[in-house]
């Protein structure tokens, strides 16, 4: 017997006997002895409405995928917080057009009759392809899923038609980083066959951000897509930093074929944000954007990058890859409809770290001389994101090394330190100065008025004013200045 964690065991036996099945990750997770929060169950033998008409009473049913076999079902009973269950008869895909790949060319037919076998032979990978009889909890396995689990190993369940969903070649390198499984060798050649041209960005897009997110080496799923040929596919920007070299001297780390690539350096760094971010506590949403930064921070190395003689010998340098990338990295993001993420603006803030990743060096490097004016700036660039900008810097720095990141060094706890000491936060950097207080001494709404406080906002930043009183006070002379008159 397979014990599962399932929550509701006693009830769905009691309603649907043998024909109620877990199937899909749950099962998956179980073997490996982790905890799941995604429930599929499976019913056989039962028609849809009349799943429908038992479930009804223990809680609340959504019919909202009842034309493809599926409804949600969310009860609290006998537990301490809702749970939701994806509720499923078994089906069979059929591909309409053999000429065309993507989830949209099925015709799926739902039939209670169908064998469980049926349902999971149409699955992606062996390790996805089983089930779990609540009743008793006997394992159904046709395709050898457990073995794989055991071996740690991706294969597919039927070859002949995996090709069927273009996406699953993604989910193919998200599960190779998040379960840290290696990948059958000959899905390499299968996938780099797989046209990937039909996927929508934003199913590229949930696949990529699942995998960073819940990876502990996200780097690992970007080098699997392009060994599966999916980086030159779908994702240009990064494909092009696999082409890039970088000046060995300063940049000593190698791939497994001795190449001192952009794009390996990029994914070391990836695998360092992501140590940081545990380290910090970060929550998904800022971690995102860490994340997102990491790998889009040298972007434009690509375009940018040359040869040139400095310091007697000949050098690889990329001048402007910062404020080149930073424009790179809103295009890429808006390609991939990446705009938010739990109340988080990431373009700004992702954007802004990649503008100003090379700036704590600069700060390092005059740290005998810098004032507060510099750090104020500095922060106010990054919208008072100080601690990811920290992070990012000991990252890419971090990124000259397979060693793992254990703490901060010298730079960055210097560097967290000017901003707290400074007192520089989000809350500091807010402008003391509002449109009301201006209309209040006679400006005029409108334009001219939005440049008054532009200014302000800087000078604030800049330390030439403490409190708002004198904030409005400097009003009238910023005018004369921009405008020739002391109101506007």
């Amino acid at each position: 017997m397979l014990e599962t964690g399932f929550p509701h065991r006693d009830l769905m036996t009691r309603l649907f006997g043998d024909n109620a099945h877990l199937v899909g990750g749950v099962v998956r997770d179980a073997l490996r002895g982790k905890p799941t929060t995604d429930w599929d169950l499976l019913v056989t033998g039962v028609p849809l409405d009349e799943i429908v008409e038992r479930l009804r009473p223990h809680g609340r049913v959504d019919c909202v995928g009842r034309s493809f076999g599926v409804i949600k079902f969310t009860t609290e009973q006998g537990v301490a917080a809702p749970v939701t269950y994806d509720v499923a008869l078994p089906r069979s895909d059929f591909l309409l057009d053999p000429m065309t790949r993507n989830h949209k060319n099925f015709r799926i037919q739902c039939d209670p009759m169908l064998p469980v076998e049926v349902d999971l032979e149409r699955r992606d990978f062996r390790m996805n392809s089983m089930a779990v009889r609540l009743s008793d909890g006997v394992l159904i396995d046709p395709f050898d899923g457990r073995r794989d689990i055991e071996e740690r190993l991706i294969r597919v369940t039927n070859p002949s038609r995996f090709a069927d969903d273009p996406l699953r070649v993604i989910r193919l390198a998200r599960f190779a980083a998040t379960l840290e499984f290696a990948v059958d060798a000959s899905l390499y050649e299968l996938c780099n066959e797989v046209p990937l041209e039909g996927l929508s960005v934003e199913r590229i897009r949930d696949e990529m951000l699942k995998m960073m997110l819940d990876a502990r080496s996200p780097g690992t799923g970007f080098h699997e897509m392009l060994k599966l040929g999916a980086l030159r596919a779908l994702f240009r920007e990064i494909y092009a930093m696999t082409l890039c070299i970088q000046d060995a001297l300063f940049h000593p780390e190698a791939d497994e074929y001795g190449h001192h690539t952009v794009f390996h350096h990029t994914l070391l760094v990836m695998n360092h944000a992501q140590r940081l971010c545990d380290r910090a506590g970060l929550d998904r949403g800022r971690r995102l954007v860490m994340l997102l930064a990491a790998l889009l921070h040298d972007v434009a190395k690509p375009q940018t990058t040359a040869w040139e003689y400095r310091h007697g010998r000949l050098c690889l340098t990329s001048v402007r890859h910062d404020s080149l990338g930073a424009d790179m990295a809103a295009q890429f993001l808006k390609r991939f409809r990446i705009f938010s993420y739990e109340g988080l603006d990431l373009q700004r803030a992702v954007c802004g770290l990649v503008r100003t990743h090379l700036r704590p060096l600069e700060l390092w490097v005059h740290r005998h001389q810098v004032t507060k004016k510099a750090f104020a700036r500095l922060a106010a660039d990054v919208d008072g994101e100080t601690d990811l900008l920290v992070l990012l810097d000991q990252a890419d720095r971090a990124g000259r090394s397979e060693s793992p990141v254990d703490q901060l060094d010298d730079r960055a706890l210097w560097l967290k330190a000017q901003f707290e000491g400074y007192r520089i936060t989000r809350e500091t950097l807010r402008p003391m100065v509002m449109g009301r207080d201006l209309l209040e001494i006679g400006f005029e709404p409108g334009k001219a008025m939005g440049q008054v406080l532009k200014v302000l906002h800087g000078m604030q930043i800049d330390g030439l004013f403490e409190t708002r009183e004198e904030g409005v006070a400097l009003a009238p002379e910023v005018a004369m200045k921009l405008f020739g008159k002391d109101r506007c």
